[in-house]
């Protein structure tokens, strides 16, 4: 039987949390492993800077409110908020109820980021040809609230910052590599209590983290 919140496969998010629940020191930079994740407590009035540090790597983002996992960022209910399908500086994101969760307050990247796919799991490295078990950012999302003591209720569809997903007159996507920079950072402020988890995602057979095909860490700070 399906269970949401137990990972297919293991990887060093298990052990990559910041501390033993999550809670940060401001200011202090954080790594993000490559091909893991890492979750990290926010309260309101907080902000956080994910920085792209070498320029090509995709981060899954996600948050989910605070004791109350069945809340969480979603990408279908920021569409409507938004008004369109790549958020912006200054734009407000929703959670499932519709309640805002974080405020884009900058971004110095070209703003290229993606709302429209799903995180990478087993199944999908599966129909890509994998017969051995591959990381993926939806296992990430797991053990990275196991890593501090949380469950998964839910994988939502992750914020997919940097990552580049061109859509055609027609409808249709395209898998493309990333156009930011290295050290490339979008900030956004909590507007309720949260956990926010960043996957630094493994995807190494499309080029969304680069024509090399080689995914990197990725950095991270909370900031007042």
């Amino acid at each position: 039987m399906y269970r949401p919140e137990l990972p297919d496969g293991e990887n060093a998010s298990l052990t990559s949390a910041i501390s033993p629940d999550g809670r940060p020191e401001t200011g202090t930079t954080y790594r993000v492993p490559p091909r893991c994740g890492v979750a990290v407590r926010m309260v309101a009035g907080q902000s956080i800077r994910v920085i792209n540090t070498h320029g090509t790597q995709v981060c899954d983002f996600w948050a989910v409110c605070d004791g109350g996992p069945h809340e969480f960022l979603s990408m279908a209910h920021c569409h409507t908020e938004t008004g369109g399908i790549m958020p912006a500086t200054g734009d407000v994101l929703v959670s499932n109820r519709r309640r805002a969760m974080l405020t884009i307050t900058a971004d110095d990247s070209p703003g290229v980021h993606d709302t429209v796919i799903a995180s990478c799991d087993w199944p999908r490295y599966q129909v890509l040809g994998c017969t051995e078990y591959h990381d993926n950012c939806a296992d990430n999302f797991r053990m990275a609230l196991i890593a501090i003591g949380e469950a998964a209720v839910h994988v939502p569809d992750p914020f997919n910052l940097w990552m580049n997903i061109p859509v055609s007159p027609q409808g249709r996507i395209s898998w493309e590599v990333p156009v930011s920079s290295a050290g490339n950072s979008i900030v956004m402020r909590a507007e309720t209590d949260i956990i926010a988890v960043m996957s630094a995602c493994p995807q190494d057979i499309t080029p969304v983290n680069g024509d090399a095909l080689a995914p990197t860490e990725l950095h991270f700070r909370i900031e007042a």
